[in-house]
């Protein structure tokens, strides 16, 4: 039976892994940090949380690691966890380095000393292109990152690189771009959307407002993504590899599409910081822009280029942009539902 070590349990991608590492029989063991929050819920709604080990591992802390990984010896470690709220990078950037940047060389120096032999996975972003210097971008698009966010995990990636190169460390780097699902974190743009669609349709609440809507992002499925991750690993040799679907969306269309699933006729009032989106059926503003979501440098247009993963991975999406968008509608609209019959 194989091990996996999992940093980042809690997440989204750390929950579809888990699931999906399951049943490919591996034991999954997962890295989680002390903290106020314990809640396990993306375990409990994919009907996991009593099988997985979970172990109390902090990427600040590296005796910490080097103790956990001494005892696990995993063959397969994914590093999920990051501080990966681009927002609050600006917030808390020295917290931001520490954990996605320095986190990621004292996990791959723990590895190097007891278990060099452990293949590892690095959670990288599309966020690292930041200010795109191609359209669209793969392996060799230089990055330039635009938030402390994207400037960490520029460091943590080419820290693995560096790692694989200088001890013949079996250490890759997926590049994911943006992947969404219903267990995305509320605090994600897509999450807000949808979950607070829902409350408007059930009454709790009156509108949402955003930031910028005409950014584009390249949104997947994380269930599938987390595959590709597996896939990685599994190969003869380690490389790095972009995951995406090659198409690019802005946040207004996702609201556009989001308010369809729910069951909302939208139409767009005015411009940009002063847009509104009005339900023509009921003539209420429901969406409303505000500068206050801004980010001090924006990342305008991300479209990822997967061919290398569809050709070595033989990894490809399979889920539209709107069949997501529909899937997260749905699952919200239940919660909600559920929320209000307790």
């Amino acid at each position: 039976m194989k091990v996996a070590l999992i940093t980042g349990i809690r997440g989204q991608d750390g929950a579809y892994l888990s699931k999906f590492l399951l049943e490919k029989g591996y034991r999954v063991v997962g890295a989680d940090r002390r903290s106020g929050d314990s809640s396990n819920w993306r375990l409990k709604e994919l009907g996991i949380e009593n099988e997985i080990e979970v172990v109390y591992m902090d990427l600040l802390e590296f005796d910490n690691i080097f103790r956990t990984i001494q005892k696990i010896q995993p063959d397969e470690v994914y590093n999920l966890a990051a501080q990966s709220f681009v927002a609050t990078s600006f917030e808390q950037p020295l917290l931001t380095a520490d954990v996605d940047a320095l986190g990621v060389v004292r996990l791959l120096e723990a590895l190097r000393l007891i278990k060099p032999d452990a293949k590892f996975y690095q959670a990288s972003t599309s966020e690292m292109f930041g200010k795109v210097q191609a359209i669209p971008q793969n392996e060799k698009t230089p990055f330039y990152p635009r938030s402390p966010y994207g400037v960490s995990k520029v460091f943590g990636h080419w820290i693995t690189v560096n790692y694989r190169e200088s001890y013949n460390m079996f250490a890759c780097s997926g590049i994911l771009f943006n992947h969404e699902s219903p267990l995305r974190g509320l605090e994600f743009v897509t999450r807000k959307i949808t979950y607070n669609l829902a409350q408007i349709k059930f009454g709790l609440r009156d509108k949402i407002v955003l930031g910028n809507l005409d950014a584009k992002r390249d949104w997947g499925y994380a269930k599938e993504y987390v595959e590709g991750m597996w896939m990685m690993l599994q190969q003869k040799e380690p490389d790095d590899y972009v995951l995406a679907t090659g198409e690019t969306h802005s946040i207004k269309e996702f609201v556009e599409k989001a308010c369809y699933f729910a069951g909302f006729d939208l139409e767009w009032e005015g411009k940009d910081d002063n847009l509104k989106g009005i339900d023509r059926r009921s003539g209420r503003v429901i969406v409303e822009t505000s500068k206050e979501f801004h980010r001090p440098a924006e990342v305008d247009l991300l479209i990822g280029d997967a061919s290398k993963a569809k050709r070595v991975l033989g990894w490809q999406p399979k889920t539209s942009f709107e069949k997501l968008v529909e899937i997260m509608v749905d699952a919200d609209l239940k919660r909600v539902a559920q929320e209000l019959n307790r």
